[in-house]
């Protein structure tokens, strides 16, 4: 069984990225899927794939699928679809969130834990 490694701890399926790097670069979109160090983002890394002709579709077909990008080239977005840092703080409570700095002051982004 292979380990997976270097798995980001801070973008989860559901998050908005930018990418800041490679062809795609100044482009945002939603997280799909992680892989590891890799992650599937909507509208990013399009590949073309083409299908074998099958009894359903006789002439076969291409389709454009999403392909994984590594972490490093990707960034967590705010509302306005600008890259943010993002920092681990605790709250009254106790629990952890991720915040970044808009206008000087602390957002929080979300919840450390992934909700039950």
């Amino acid at each position: 069984m292979t380990e997976v490694k270097n798995k980001s701890k801070k973008i989860r399926k559901g998050d908005r990225v930018i990418a800041i790097s490679g062809n795609n670069k100044g482009r945002v979109g939603n997280v799909q899927a992680c892989l590891g160090d890799k992650i599937v983002v909507e509208g990013l890394n399009m590949r073309k794939k083409h299908l074998k002709p099958t009894r359903d579709l006789p002439k076969g077909r291409i389709i454009d699928m999403e392909m994984p990008i590594h972490v490093s080239n990707l960034r967590l977005v705010g509302e306005n679809d600008l890259p943010i840092k993002t920092k681990v703080r605790m709250n009254e409570q106790g629990e952890r969130h991720f915040v970044y700095k808009s206008d000087d002051q602390e957002v929080v982004y979300r919840s450390v834990k992934k909700p039950k």
